[in-house]
């Protein structure tokens, strides 16, 4: 069994620009298993299917202690590396974000999403604090000796409606990228982001491998890659889509269909 330090080290190989990890994303130990007998290289958790699961909303409603143990379950669950979607830490501060991030190394998990959205509020955190919050983090995993891949993820394209984007926001988007990564980022996510050509754009001026999200919509994979994505994670879209082949089943045996 490869140790956790072994296990960070090859997820972050796995961030490969035009040959894209994929991650399906799951939300708890059967859902991973599942995923991981059917090819997965690593295995990443979505916050909106961890909460909807398990009778809570998206938004960092899940108590943490149960976030932490059902990471924790799945990490130990499967041979390969765990991400686990970890909103916005359950914090503001850097101090308390250090804390948090600690707590989630200890679960076996080798990677997190981090948030620059000011969770359940208005707007994005300012960029200096962002900054300080993913140095925490990095701080909290060079303390436990573990190389955390942190993908900052920024919801500039998921508080700006399609029509409403300019080229102002991707340079705005470029420029967390750049400043995320002198943090101590390891990957910068876009969630929302699916113009072909502001996706090539960021891909060439971001210094951190880029994720880009495939909601099992028109996405196509192949042209991500070829545009330079080095991370498609599938977000809450693997859960959603079960729970409406549950409930079409669920019809047809009670005669709805």
């Amino acid at each position: 069994m490869p140790t956790q330090t072994e296990k960070a080290k090859l997820f972050a190989s796995l961030h490969v620009k035009g040959d894209p990890l994929l991650l399906f994303n799951v939300w708890d130990v059967g859902s991973a298993k599942a995923v991981a007998a059917a090819g997965a290289k690593a295995l990443a958790t979505g916050s909106a299917s961890v909460a909807e699961a398990n009778g809570f909303a998206d938004g960092e409603t899940v108590p943490l202690n149960f976030a932490l143990n059902n990471i924790r379950r799945i990490a130990e669950a499967v041979d390969v590396p765990v991400s686990l979607d970890f909103e916005g830490a359950y914090a503001v501060e850097p101090d308390a974000v250090y804390a948090n991030v600690a707590s989630v190394i200890e679960t076996g998990a080798v990677g997190i999403n981090f948030e620059d959205q000011v969770v359940n509020g208005d707007g994005l955190h300012p960029l200096e604090l962002q900054a300080a919050r993913i140095q925490a983090a990095r701080k909290a995993a060079d303390d436990a000796s573990v190389p955390l891949f942190i993908n900052a993820r920024t919801d500039i394209y998921l508080q700006t409606p399609p029509a409403e984007r300019t080229s102002a926001h991707l340079s705005h988007a470029i420029e967390r990228a750049q400043a995320f990564a002198e943090a101590g980022a390891s990957g910068f996510f876009a969630p929302g982001l699916k113009v072909a050509d502001d996706i090539a754009r960021l891909c060439a001026d971001s210094p951190l491998p880029v994720n880009i999200m495939n909601l099992m919509d028109d996405t196509d994979n192949k042209q991500l890659a070829q545009l330079g994505v080095a991370r498609i994670s599938y977000g809450p879209s693997p859960y959603r889509t079960l729970m409406g082949l549950l409930t079409g089943m669920a019809k047809s045996a009670f005669g709805n269909d």
